[in-house]
Protein backbone atom coordinates (compact mmCIF):
# COMPACT_ATOMS: atom_id res chain seq x y z
CA UNK A 1 0.00 0.00 0.00
CA UNK A 2 2.65 2.31 -1.57
CA UNK A 3 1.11 5.94 -1.40
CA UNK A 4 4.48 7.91 -1.88
CA UNK A 5 3.94 11.23 -3.67
CA UNK A 6 0.29 11.67 -2.81
CA UNK A 7 -1.31 14.57 -1.35
CA UNK A 8 -4.39 13.11 1.00
CA UNK A 9 -7.12 15.04 3.02
CA UNK A 10 -8.32 13.78 5.85
CA UNK A 11 -11.44 15.17 7.91
CA UNK A 12 -11.37 14.93 11.63
CA UNK A 13 -8.02 13.51 11.93
CA UNK A 14 -7.02 14.86 15.51
CA UNK A 15 -10.08 12.38 16.86
CA UNK A 16 -9.99 8.93 18.05
CA UNK A 17 -10.31 6.68 14.19
CA UNK A 18 -9.10 9.92 12.51
CA UNK A 19 -5.48 10.05 14.56
CA UNK A 20 -4.89 6.41 13.39
CA UNK A 21 -5.52 6.64 9.86
CA UNK A 22 -3.65 9.77 9.55
CA UNK A 23 -0.96 7.44 11.45
CA UNK A 24 -1.61 4.47 8.46
CA UNK A 25 -1.99 7.20 5.47
CA UNK A 26 1.66 8.65 6.21
CA UNK A 27 3.26 5.73 7.06
CA UNK A 28 2.44 4.49 3.88
CA UNK A 29 4.52 7.62 2.40
CA UNK A 30 1.27 10.09 2.05
CA UNK A 31 1.74 13.78 3.05
CA UNK A 32 -1.90 14.05 5.05
CA UNK A 33 -3.61 17.05 5.31
CA UNK A 34 -5.43 17.17 8.51
CA UNK A 35 -8.49 19.31 8.32
CA UNK A 36 -9.62 19.55 11.91
CA UNK A 37 -11.47 22.34 14.46
CA UNK A 38 -8.54 21.10 16.60
CA UNK A 39 -5.12 21.14 16.44
CA UNK A 40 -3.01 17.94 15.95
CA UNK A 41 0.14 17.01 16.98
CA UNK A 42 1.74 17.78 14.31
CA UNK A 43 4.29 14.59 13.88
CA UNK A 44 2.74 12.46 10.83
CA UNK A 45 0.32 14.94 9.41
CA UNK A 46 -0.03 19.47 8.77
CA UNK A 47 -3.11 20.18 10.96
CA UNK A 48 -5.55 22.85 8.91
CA UNK A 49 -7.90 24.05 11.49
CA UNK A 50 -11.31 23.58 9.19
CA UNK A 51 -14.80 23.94 10.04
CA UNK A 52 -16.31 21.50 7.71
CA UNK A 53 -19.84 22.38 8.20
CA UNK A 54 -18.89 25.87 6.35
CA UNK A 55 -18.96 25.61 2.68
CA UNK A 56 -16.72 29.41 2.22
CA UNK A 57 -14.25 27.52 4.80
CA UNK A 58 -13.45 24.57 3.35
CA UNK A 59 -13.30 25.99 0.11
CA UNK A 60 -10.79 28.25 1.61
CA UNK A 61 -8.81 25.87 2.85
CA UNK A 62 -8.98 23.44 -0.09
CA UNK A 63 -7.76 26.42 -2.24
CA UNK A 64 -4.75 26.76 0.00
CA UNK A 65 -3.51 23.31 -0.14
CA UNK A 66 -4.25 23.17 -4.01
CA UNK A 67 -1.35 26.23 -3.62
CA UNK A 68 0.69 24.90 -1.32
CA UNK A 69 0.84 20.93 -2.80
CA UNK A 70 -0.70 21.31 -6.31
CA UNK A 71 -3.17 18.48 -6.17
CA UNK A 72 -5.52 16.34 -4.15
CA UNK A 73 -4.79 12.85 -4.88
CA UNK A 74 -6.95 11.31 -2.01
CA UNK A 75 -9.79 12.05 0.57
CA UNK A 76 -11.04 10.26 3.77
CA UNK A 77 -14.26 12.12 4.93
CA UNK A 78 -14.39 11.27 8.55
CA UNK A 79 -15.00 13.96 10.62
CA UNK A 80 -18.00 13.76 13.53
CA UNK A 81 -19.66 17.19 13.99
CA UNK A 82 -22.57 16.79 16.27
CA UNK A 83 -25.02 18.68 18.63
CA UNK A 84 -24.62 18.96 22.26
CA UNK A 85 -27.74 16.93 23.06
CA UNK A 86 -26.72 14.02 20.74
CA UNK A 87 -27.83 10.37 22.04
CA UNK A 88 -31.43 12.31 23.48
CA UNK A 89 -34.27 9.70 23.00
CA UNK A 90 -35.98 9.77 19.22
CA UNK A 91 -39.39 11.09 21.07
CA UNK A 92 -37.27 13.91 22.98
CA UNK A 93 -35.13 14.87 20.37
CA UNK A 94 -36.52 18.45 18.48
CA UNK A 95 -37.00 18.46 15.60
CA UNK A 96 -34.10 21.41 14.75
CA UNK A 97 -31.37 19.38 16.40
CA UNK A 98 -32.20 15.71 14.36
CA UNK A 99 -32.00 18.62 11.01
CA UNK A 100 -28.89 20.28 12.45
CA UNK A 101 -27.09 16.91 12.97
CA UNK A 102 -28.32 16.06 9.23
CA UNK A 103 -26.30 18.87 7.73
CA UNK A 104 -23.38 18.79 9.96
CA UNK A 105 -22.56 15.10 9.33
CA UNK A 106 -24.39 14.25 5.85
CA UNK A 107 -24.74 17.62 4.14
CA UNK A 108 -20.96 17.93 4.90
CA UNK A 109 -19.85 14.68 3.64
CA UNK A 110 -21.69 15.76 0.23
CA UNK A 111 -20.20 18.76 0.17
CA UNK A 112 -16.54 18.41 0.55
CA UNK A 113 -17.08 15.47 -1.85
CA UNK A 114 -18.26 18.09 -4.05
CA UNK A 115 -15.31 20.75 -3.55
CA UNK A 116 -12.60 17.41 -4.37
CA UNK A 117 -14.23 15.57 -7.27
CA UNK A 118 -13.99 17.85 -9.91
CA UNK A 119 -10.07 18.60 -8.61
CA UNK A 120 -9.67 14.51 -8.83
CA UNK A 121 -11.87 14.16 -12.39
CA UNK A 122 -9.80 17.27 -14.07
CA UNK A 123 -6.58 15.34 -12.92
CA UNK A 124 -7.62 12.01 -14.48
CA UNK A 125 -8.01 9.84 -11.31
CA UNK A 126 -8.29 10.00 -7.11
CA UNK A 127 -9.45 8.12 -4.49
CA UNK A 128 -12.13 9.15 -1.85
CA UNK A 129 -12.91 6.95 1.11
CA UNK A 130 -16.28 7.66 3.47
CA UNK A 131 -16.51 7.23 6.75
CA UNK A 132 -19.57 5.16 7.23
CA UNK A 133 -21.52 2.57 9.85
CA UNK A 134 -22.45 -1.05 10.44
CA UNK A 135 -25.35 1.31 11.75
CA UNK A 136 -26.26 2.08 8.06
CA UNK A 137 -26.40 -1.07 6.83
CA UNK A 138 -27.94 -2.58 9.54
CA UNK A 139 -30.46 -1.66 12.37
CA UNK A 140 -29.28 -1.48 16.07
CA UNK A 141 -29.27 -4.44 18.77
CA UNK A 142 -31.33 -2.51 21.38
CA UNK A 143 -30.63 -5.32 24.16
CA UNK A 144 -26.65 -4.23 24.22
CA UNK A 145 -27.97 -0.74 26.17
CA UNK A 146 -29.88 -2.53 28.24
CA UNK A 147 -28.80 -1.61 31.72
CA UNK A 148 -26.72 1.45 30.85
CA UNK A 149 -27.48 4.78 30.26
CA UNK A 150 -26.15 4.94 26.65
CA UNK A 151 -29.00 5.88 23.80
CA UNK A 152 -27.94 5.52 20.68
CA UNK A 153 -28.39 8.05 18.04
CA UNK A 154 -30.80 7.96 15.09
CA UNK A 155 -29.94 10.72 13.21
CA UNK A 156 -26.74 8.68 13.04
CA UNK A 157 -28.27 5.62 11.66
CA UNK A 158 -30.28 7.69 8.92
CA UNK A 159 -26.61 9.87 8.49
CA UNK A 160 -24.25 6.84 7.97
CA UNK A 161 -26.87 4.93 5.53
CA UNK A 162 -27.14 8.33 3.29
CA UNK A 163 -23.45 7.95 2.67
CA UNK A 164 -23.38 4.68 2.03
CA UNK A 165 -25.62 5.39 -0.85
CA UNK A 166 -24.06 8.36 -1.93
CA UNK A 167 -20.88 6.59 -2.14
CA UNK A 168 -22.32 4.28 -4.66
CA UNK A 169 -23.88 7.67 -6.58
CA UNK A 170 -20.99 9.03 -6.51
CA UNK A 171 -18.79 5.93 -7.37
CA UNK A 172 -20.86 5.30 -10.39
CA UNK A 173 -20.62 9.19 -11.73
CA UNK A 174 -17.30 9.74 -11.74
CA UNK A 175 -16.10 6.04 -12.42
CA UNK A 176 -15.10 6.97 -16.10
CA UNK A 177 -12.62 9.37 -14.66
CA UNK A 178 -10.60 7.20 -12.62
CA UNK A 179 -12.08 8.66 -9.60
CA UNK A 180 -12.95 6.06 -6.78
CA UNK A 181 -15.04 6.00 -4.26
CA UNK A 182 -15.75 4.10 -1.58
CA UNK A 183 -16.33 3.55 1.89
CA UNK A 184 -15.39 2.01 5.29
CA UNK A 185 -17.95 0.85 7.92
CA UNK A 186 -16.83 0.04 11.17
CA UNK A 187 -18.38 -1.80 13.91
CA UNK A 188 -18.13 -0.45 17.56
CA UNK A 189 -14.87 0.68 18.60
CA UNK A 190 -13.80 0.58 22.07
CA UNK A 191 -13.40 3.68 23.78
CA UNK A 192 -13.97 3.29 27.48
CA UNK A 193 -17.69 2.50 27.05
CA UNK A 194 -19.29 0.99 30.31
CA UNK A 195 -18.41 -2.31 31.30
CA UNK A 196 -22.07 -3.59 30.94
CA UNK A 197 -22.18 -2.13 27.60
CA UNK A 198 -18.84 -3.67 26.20
CA UNK A 199 -19.27 -6.94 27.60
CA UNK A 200 -22.71 -7.27 25.61
CA UNK A 201 -21.37 -5.95 22.84
CA UNK A 202 -18.69 -8.38 22.83
CA UNK A 203 -20.45 -11.59 23.72
CA UNK A 204 -22.80 -10.69 20.56
CA UNK A 205 -19.91 -10.28 17.90
CA UNK A 206 -17.99 -13.27 16.67
CA UNK A 207 -14.40 -12.09 17.34
CA UNK A 208 -15.69 -11.70 20.98
CA UNK A 209 -14.13 -7.80 20.96
CA UNK A 210 -14.53 -4.87 20.48
CA UNK A 211 -13.16 -3.25 17.28
CA UNK A 212 -9.87 -0.60 17.68
CA UNK A 213 -8.68 2.61 15.39
CA UNK A 214 -5.86 0.15 14.33
CA UNK A 215 -8.11 -2.21 13.24
CA UNK A 216 -10.18 0.52 10.86
CA UNK A 217 -7.17 2.60 9.81
CA UNK A 218 -5.60 -0.30 7.26
CA UNK A 219 -8.49 -0.63 5.19
CA UNK A 220 -8.75 3.15 4.88
CA UNK A 221 -4.82 3.29 3.61
CA UNK A 222 -6.02 0.38 1.40
CA UNK A 223 -9.26 1.81 -0.40
CA UNK A 224 -6.74 4.94 -1.08
CA UNK A 225 -4.06 2.88 -2.88
CA UNK A 226 -3.79 1.53 -5.80
CA UNK A 227 -3.82 -2.11 -4.62
CA UNK A 228 -7.33 -1.10 -5.01
CA UNK A 229 -7.41 0.60 -8.30
CA UNK A 230 -10.48 -1.88 -9.61
CA UNK A 231 -12.60 -0.92 -6.53
CA UNK A 232 -15.16 1.82 -6.44
CA UNK A 233 -18.67 2.05 -5.03
CA UNK A 234 -17.78 -0.66 -2.40
CA UNK A 235 -18.45 -0.84 1.19
CA UNK A 236 -16.09 -2.29 2.94
CA UNK A 237 -17.37 -3.32 6.42
CA UNK A 238 -14.99 -3.82 9.43
CA UNK A 239 -16.97 -4.92 11.97
CA UNK A 240 -15.87 -8.67 13.36
CA UNK A 241 -18.20 -10.31 11.69
CA UNK A 242 -20.99 -8.05 13.53
CA UNK A 243 -22.98 -7.66 10.21
CA UNK A 244 -23.05 -11.40 9.05
CA UNK A 245 -25.19 -12.85 12.24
Amino acid sequence: MNLSGKIVIVTGGTGLLGKAMVSHISSAGAQVINFDVKKGDGKESETIICDVTSENHVQKKINGVLENYGSIHGLVNNAYPRTDDWGTDFEELSFDSWKKNVDWQLNSYAMVNQKVLPIMRNAGGGSIVNIASIYGIVGNDMTIYDGTEINPSAAYSAIKGGIVNLTRFLASKYGPYNVRINCVSPGGIFNNQPKKFVEAYEKRVPMTRMGKPEDIAPAVTFLLSDEAKYITGHNLVVDGGWTII
